[in-house]
């Protein structure tokens, strides 16, 4: 399974909103593509990713299910819709298209999504504390919004100054 090329905060597709995966989009090509995004998600030490951080503008996030162990029960949600909301807590966040930036970041605690399985069939699932969290994130690139987006405005300036420098370095480091 290749490892796919993360797309970094600066690339439009990161702003776009993803098209919805029509159901005869979902074949084996389309199943080797969340292979590749899991594989692409694990080499790079995440808990999600959604298609557009691998240049793909499609309503595709994969997670891993870290209550039954990191790497144990990695998951694919094809058009999430989260349907339910409750709660609020502030959690800390990364982005594997924003490496080493983190900030505290305001999420439902506990959510319900329907979307479609790696198969197509129909699900709803219920989420709660970090796996709601995770799920958020994703379905957010969905959207075009990257968690520094809901950051204040002081802090989202910080954080994306500091992302300039990083990704200089980072592309620096990549051409050698």
């Amino acid at each position: 399974m290749p490892v796919l090329q993360l797309r970094y905060m600066g690339d439009p597709i990161l702003r776009k909103k993803a098209a919805k995966v029509e159901p005869e989009e979902i074949d084996d090509k389309f199943r080797q593509f969340i292979a590749d995004m899991l594989e692409t998600m694990y080499t790079n030490e995440g808990v999600g990713l959604a298609a557009p951080q691998v240049g793909e503008s499609k309503r595709l996030i994969v997670y891993d299910n870290m209550e039954a162990g990191y790497r144990l029960d990695p998951q694919a949600l094809i058009n999430p819709e989260i349907v339910e909301r409750e709660g609020s807590c502030r959690g800390e966040e990364g982005c594997l298209s924003i490496p080493e930036i983190k900030d505290m970041v305001e999420r439902a605690e506990r959510i319900v999504v329907r979307g479609l399985d790696r198969d197509g069939n129909e699900m709803e699932i219920e989420a709660e504390g970090m796996q709601a969290r995770v799920i958020q994130h994703e379905i957010d690139h969905l959207e075009g919004i990257l968690f520094v987006d809901r950051l204040g405005g002081v802090k989202k300036r910080l954080a994306v100054s500091r992302w300039k420098k990083l990704r200089k370095e980072l592309e620096a480091r990549q051409s050698a």
